[in-house]
């Protein structure tokens, strides 16, 4: 009996012991609320920006449209289709903020969202009033590819963060966008201009290099003064009366217009028996121009004769009957690249023309049916 007792109190001893080990083992859980940035936007231009040429009318350097690798071919289909290689003309003459229907702004960008590459909702061009988000969607962005690779030209960096060589294809993508002119019925007058991307959240990102255009300006030019010749004597020299010849383009459009002239014969309206010298027709020839212009005048034009004046070419519209560059410039001096700067003007400028007539001899009649032409051409 004493034996089964100690077994008894050992058994107690063990079951009192054993609620203590439970009461040290105890846990709660902390609720965890953790907010992710809703992320602008980012959009970055990436070096290649450029301005193209519309496919109507041909500049000085290149034709209008394009040209081929292959000069045998003048359009685009066919210089592929020979295996040649069609470059868009680009318009490098354009040094003002100024651009016509038809002519086309190329932007290469960078775009990020570190929410993810599919919250990108769009990219596109705008133009407005004011800089900054938010102006009117012109065209949208064509998407190129993912960011593998962030390329050093974009300058991409996000406060310290430099981004150059990191691989984004997660979180960014280039584009392509190109803003071609429209008439002037739609795009008239001056616009900031940039690219504007925006993610399903509607929040919005701009390229910093905002840009300035006055789009389809009005070019015109303006003749102060007559040309008139009056009781000349046969076989004589006569002057006009100075002409004034300026740019009257939109004020504050920067276009800078390339002067020339061309003309046409001269004929008596009235049957009054003409004759100069020997047919009812004064020529065109016997008519020459001296032209001021800042520092220059047609006394350093290679065309000039002793007395500094300068013949007058056949023409009755650009171009027409040829290409005037070369031929039918007011003032060939100072050549820079294929222009000559002095005979360009800004807006407002103006050239002074005085003409001569060496009116032949014999001549009779009235000479009151012809034309000389002022032609102006935005560069």
């Amino acid at each position: 009996m004493k034996t089964t007792l100690n077994i008894l109190v050992l058994s107690l001893l063990v079951i009192s012991v054993i609620p203590g080990v439970f009461a040290a083992s105890v846990g709660t859980g902390v609720g965890v609320d953790i907010g992710t940035e809703d992320f602008e936007p980012r959009v970055w231009l990436c070096g290649s920006r450029i301005v193209y040429d519309d496919s109507t009318e041909p500049g000085r350097l290149f034709p209008a449209g394009g040209y081929c690798s292959d000069s045998s071919y003048n359009d685009q289909s066919t210089c592929e289709a020979n295996e040649g290689t069609w470059t868009e003309s680009e318009l490098l003459e354009r040094i003002n903020n100024y651009a016509f229907e038809g002519e086309q702004i190329v932007w290469e960008v960078l775009v990020m969202d570190k929410n993810g590459f599919e919250k990108i909702k769009d990219v596109y061009a705008t133009i407005g009033s004011s800089q900054g988000a938010g102006n009117d969607i012109e065209v949208n962005c064509q998407f190129d590819e993912v960011a593998r690779e962030v390329s050093e030209e974009c300058n991409a960096r996000i406060l310290e963060e430099e981004l150059t060589g990191d691989d984004l294809s997660e979180v960014a993508a280039y584009y392509t966008c190109a803003l071609t002119v429209e008439t002037a019925d739609s795009m008239y007058g001056e616009y900031w201009v940039t690219v504007e991307a925006e993610d399903l959240d509607g929040l919005l990102g701009t390229m910093d290099e905002n840009e300035y255009w006055f789009f389809n300006p009005v070019i015109a030019l303006s003749i102060d003064g007559d040309l008139t010749f009056e009781d000349v004597r046969p076989g004589t020299s006569s002057y006009s009366s100075t002409l004034l010849v300026g740019n009257d383009a939109d004020e504050g459009s920067g276009v800078m217009l390339d002067m020339f002239i061309s003309g046409t014969d001269f004929y008596d309206s009235s049957s009054s028996g003409a004759k100069c010298p020997s047919t009812n027709q004064l020529g065109l020839s016997n008519f020459r121009y001296f032209v001021t212009n800042g520092a220059y005048s047609s006394l350093v034009d290679p065309r000039n004769d002793a007395e500094g004046y300068v013949p007058i070419e056949y023409g009755i519209g650009f171009n027409n009957p040829t290409p005037f560059y070369e031929s039918n410039e007011i003032l060939q001096a100072q050549k820079v690249g294929p222009y000559y700067t002095a005979n360009l003007l800004a807006p407002g400028a103006e050239m002074a023309i005085t003409f001569r007539l060496n009116l032949p001899e014999p001549c009779n009649g009235d000479f009151d049916t012809g034309s000389i032409y002022f032609w102006g051409e935005a560069i």
